[in-house]
This record gives structure tokens, C-alpha cells and sequence, in this order.
């Protein structure tokens, strides 16, 4: 008998994943396997895939397990490794709470990029800490076609580089990421955000998402944004112990960024499952194996 593999489909302002439970981390996911999951074609569909496993049973997060029961051990659309993902995140508690772990209020979730605080609110959105922006120093440049433009370094324990334009289309059609210079500012890659503006602490933006090409949202890129309009705009939390809050508009949605005195950003927005249902063990080790070849 072909071996069931559960798994769930969910979505934060229409940047969506697949949701694989296996709290025991028993469940093996080569990046090739998760691209295959990720496929929109071929596949389920998704931005990228949430593994959720208890963190006392991932190495990766065992030494968080007394801060947080659960792991969020997420892959991008292309299977490659994330250090984090804002609006995954929030689809996880969100699935926690689906599947009875958890209850309204608040929960811990590990990360790559450290523990994250979740507050699951009664009327449906969900709020993450995600920490604090770290503005690296140097000049940074993106290009799409002929045209450039300066770009702030982010890092919101993912890179990126925040690009204002005069109108989202200049952002092309993000198939590919954007070409960015110097090429030691990103090593690894860079998720590249595009922003116009909408009103008072309000903007809008597209984003190229480093392995996964454009998406409907990226909430640590939709928390770069915000950061860096509100340096733009001369506001700075610590500096005048005054939180700010900016309106971010993506293509899926709108999500509420707040930067607080101490520096810690929180990311409201809604977060919802869709479907839940079982993926054949063969088709996948098979649709896995055509890619590796």
C-alpha cells in the first residue's frame, strides 16, 4: 500500500504554502520533493512549505525546545532553506490553532531566525513578533532592465534590499531576481521589494522573494518596508521612544507593520487554511526523483 503523507494548504495575504505536519520529523523533504509540492502545475501549489515538527525533535531547534514546543522548519518554492518567513509564520500558529496545539492568545513558534511570539486575536488576524531590523551599512544598488535605483540594506534575520520607484510597474515582471550590486552586500541572495507611495504611512510594494520569484505577499519584506520609509521619513522609534506604524499594501492584502520604542517589530495581518488532504508517498518520491534527473 502507498505510504499518506497529511498535509494542509493555508495563506497570509495570498502568499501561500503547503503545510506538511510530522511532529516527530520523520517525514524526509529533499529540496527536491518540496519543489515538486510547491509545483503549481504538477503539484499542490505554494510559495513555500511548512514542516512543522516539535522542536525537541529537529536538530536545528532542540536547543529552543524549552521556549517553544514547535519548529517552524520552512523551505521555499525552489526546496532551498529559509532563515525565516513573516506571513509563514503566522500561517503556522494559524494551523497550530486548526489543529487543536494551541488556543487564542498567544504562542511561541522556533525559527530559523530565533523564537517568534504569535498572538492569535479573537477576530480572526494574527500579530508576530519578528524582532528587530538590523540596517547594515553601504550603498546598495538593484537594476531592472537599464534602470536603477538605490536600495536600503534590511535584514530582518532574512536580507533585503527596499527599492522606492514611481510606480510599481518599473519593478518589471520579477521573474528573475533583480540584478544588485555590490555582490558582497548579498551572498546568499536577496528578497528585493519595490515601494511606492500610497499616503501618510502608507505604501505599497511588489517583491521578488529569493527562491520563489514574485508573490502575492512577504511579511519580513512587508517589515523591511516599513523600517526603511519610516528612516526615509526621518522616524525612528528608539531615537524618540515614539512606536510607528505604517500600511503596507501587497498584492494579496494589506498588512499593519508597527516599530516599537525597543526596537521590535509586530505584523498584523489575517491568516486562514484552505484545505487539508493526503499526497501519495509514491507520486512524490516519483515527481522527486524526475527533478533530481
Amino acid at each position: 500500500m502507498s505510504t499518506r503523507i497529511a498535509f494542509l494548504k493555508g495563506h497570509g495575504t495570498e502568499n501561500d504554502f503547503v503545510i506538511v505536519p510530522d511532529p516527530e520529523n520523520a517525514i524526509d523533504l529533499p529540496p527536491a520533493a518540496v519543489a515538486a509540492l510547491c509545483d503549481r502545475r504538477a503539484g499542490i501549489g505554494g510559495d513555500g512549505l511548512l514542516h512543522v515538527v516539535r522542536s525537541a525533535a529537529h536538530p536545528e531547534a532542540e536547543e529552543m525546545a524549552a521556549e517553544a514546543e514547535w519548529f517552524m522548519d520552512y523551505r521555499n518554492g525552489d526546496g532551498s532553506i529559509a532563515e525565516m518567513c513573516g506571513n509563514g509564520v503566522r500561517v503556522f500558529a494559524r494551523y497550530l490553532q486548526h489543529a487543536g496545539h494551541v488556543t487564542e492568545g498567544d504562542v511561541a513558534v522556533a525559527t530559523r531566525g530565533g523564537v517568534k511570539t504569535v498572538h492569535l486575536a479573537k477576530d480572526g488576524d494574527v500579530t508576530v513578533g519578528m524582532g528587530r531590523a538590523r540596517l547594515p551599512e553601504g550603498d546598495v544598488t538593484v537594476r531592472v532592465g537599464e534602470r536603477s535605483w538605490p536600495a536600503r540594506n534590511v535584514n530582518m534575520g532574512n536580507p533585503h534590499a527596499v527599492a522606492f520607484v514611481d510606480d510599481l510597474a518599473d519593478a518589471g515582471d520579477l521573474l528573475s531576481p533583480p540584478p544588485f550590486s555590490p555582490a558582497a552586500a548579498y551572498p546568499d541572495g536577496v528578497n528585493v521589494e519595490f515601494v511606492v507611495d500610497r499616503g501618510p504611512r502608507h505604501v505599497a510594494m511588489r517583491v521578488h522573494e529569493r527562491g520563489s520569484g514574485e508573490t502575492r505577499s512577504c511579511g519580513t519584506g512587508a517589515c523591511a518596508v516599513a523600517v526603511a520609509t519610516a528612516r526615509r521619513d526621518g522616524a525612528d522609534p528608539i531615537a524618540t521612544g515614539t512606536p510607528v506604524t505604517y500600511t503596507v499594501d501587497v498584492p494579496g492584502g494589506r498588512l499593519l507593520i508597527t516599530e516599537r520604542p525597543d526596537g521590535e517589530i509586530e505584523m498584523t495581518g489575517p491568516a486562514v487554511i484552505v484545505a487539508e488532504g493526503e499526497i501519495d508517498g509514491e507520486w512524490l518520491a516519483g515527481a522527486a526523483e524526475r527533478r533530481r534527473g
